[in-house]
């Protein structure tokens, strides 16, 4: 194992997150709050730390990066980058306790948007403005950013490119790793530009349409008010909400062939039509049998339906109305839509459209097969067919989803957490959604579970963001052996 190149990179890492850490002081100035101090210092702790490792490891005797060091980078990188990253709440005393500013800025890094904080409107611009920017950075990954930084270094990417969008799809837009960094973030950044925008002109003020633009692109859903977006009423606000956390859940290969006229390539996507198709049927299910149980009238009540459905499938975790007191069985339904996740390659979590396209796919010619057993019939997936490996793949990572759910759910169980609470927790944290059911529902948050489950809770989230395997890798023996 090249450990010097490891704490190389994760060096250059945290050089980075104590820049980006500074870039809410102009917030600080012109809101005049008193987190200047907090922001400066934690900055240059961290950036200063960053330089010192990466000094002490500059001249690593090989640049290279195998896929072992890829992983346990993008893994070490996050839990650091987190680590980190709550020095600013703790230093403040916006969130003393360590434990759950770890929790609240790891939920930031990982996109999951699950909070402890019982009034976010008293914490101070800068901060507010940090914690929005966690989740823009791990939206789309300070990991892949960097990789448009790491070949100049004279560091190769690719492994690191790997374990971090290690899902089915793993579209290159470009043959060299450090322009598909770039297009991607390019992509990512418009598209926030673009909802700024449009949320300043709903009605908006700057500070909060640049944060919730954050969130929204990466599928976060920290908001800078105590109600999150139901604070803001304004139909044409939700709308853009729900155009956007659509976007931001689809791949990100497929805006880069829309932007370049290729609507065709986009259409003809399977997991884009399924990802619609059901982002618009369970949306108009709820409408018809949820919302008729609340006082909304019809355009209303297609409109909360479809944030809320969109909120949930996409991961981003916005919160628009009280969706557990929709029906009788809303809390069961909702639930259910916490195992979805958005599409391969963009920056929700969840299980993917993708694979569960491949799984019930293949369910159903099992049957067939059954029937015909020396018939060869091939899962076919944009039109071309899914091999064994990816098949058994996808089903590895069905059960391991499903028992870590299971079995977190039981964990917090004994802990004292009612069993509906717990698997709820569990199922928003692995899933990187943030709100989930019970007492961790839409309208309430994770500031009175135990510390153990908080940190239970925060590895699940790494766990979800970097889709099981990364992580799950480095806990086998076989990972360690030369």
């Amino acid at each position: 194992m090249n450990f010097k190149i490891i704490f190389k990179i994760i060096g250059f890492l945290l050089m980075l997150t104590g820049v980006f850490m500074m870039f809410g002081i102009p917030f600080s100035i012109y809101y005049q709050t008193d987190d200047i101090f907090a922001l400066v210092l934690s900055g240059t702790i961290t950036s200063a730390t960053g330089l010192i490792i990466w000094l002490f490891t500059r001249n690593p005797e090989n640049n290279e990066l195998g896929k072992r060091e890829g992983y346990l980078i993008v893994t070490l990188g996050w839990v650091f980058m987190s680590l980190f990253g709550a020095i600013p709440f703790i230093i403040y005393g916006a969130i003393p306790n360590f434990s759950d500013a770890f929790f609240e800025t790891m939920s930031g890094f990982t996109t999951t948007g699950a909070t402890i904080l019982t009034d976010i409107e008293a914490i101070p611009a800068g901060l507010l403005f940090w914690r929005s920017l966690t989740q823009w950075l791990g939206g789309m990954g300070i990991i892949v950013l960097s990789l448009a930084i790491l070949p100049i270094l004279g560091i190769g990417g690719m492994q690191l490119f790997t374990a971090e969008v290690p899902g089915i799809t793993k579209d290159k837009l470009h043959p060299r790793v450090k322009e598909t960094a770039k297009r991607l973030w390019g992509i990512y950044v418009i598209l926030t530009f673009t909802e700024m925008i449009l949320l300043m002109i709903g009605g908006m003020n700057l500070f909060d349409a640049i944060n919730h633009s954050f969130t929204t692109m990466a599928t976060g859903g920290f908001s800078t008010k105590n109600a999150n977006t139901a604070y803001f009423t304004s139909s044409f606000i939700q709308y853009v909400f729900i155009i956007f956390m659509i976007f931001a859940g689809m791949n990100f290969t497929l805006h880069y062939m829309g932007f370049h006229g290729k609507f065709g390539f986009v259409r003809s996507n399977t997991e884009f039509r399924y990802y619609i198709s059901f982002i618009i049927i369970v949306a108009v299910v709820v409408a018809v049998i949820h919302l008729p149980n609340v006082s909304f009238h019809p355009e209303e009540s297609i409109r909360q339906a479809l944030f809320q459905v969109t909120s949930l499938v996409t991961t981003t975790g916005y919160v628009s109305s009280d969706y557990e007191n929709w029906a009788p069985f809303s809390r069961m339904f909702f639930f259910t839509l916490l195992f979805i996740g958005g599409c391969a390659g963009s920056t929700g979590g969840g299980i993917k459209f993708a694979r569960h396209y491949i799984l019930f796919k293949n369910s159903f010619l099992e049957l067939k097969r059954l029937i015909h057993p020396r018939a060869i019939i091939p899962v076919r997936f944009n039109g071309k067919v899914v091999g064994n490996d990816i098949i058994l793949n996808v089903q590895a990572f069905f059960i391991f989803y499903i028992g870590i759910t299971v079995f977190g759910s039981i964990l917090l169980s004994f802990l004292g957490l009612d069993f509906i609470t717990a698997a709820g927790a569990v199922a928003a944290c692995i899933g990187n959604v943030g709100p989930g059911i019970g007492a961790v529902g839409p309208v309430s948050n994770f500031a009175d579970l135990p510390e153990v489950a908080k940190w239970i809770l925060t590895f699940f989230m790494l766990l979800g963001r970097l889709e099981l395997f990364t992580v799950l890798l480095i806990f086998t023996p076989a990972f360690w052996k030369s």
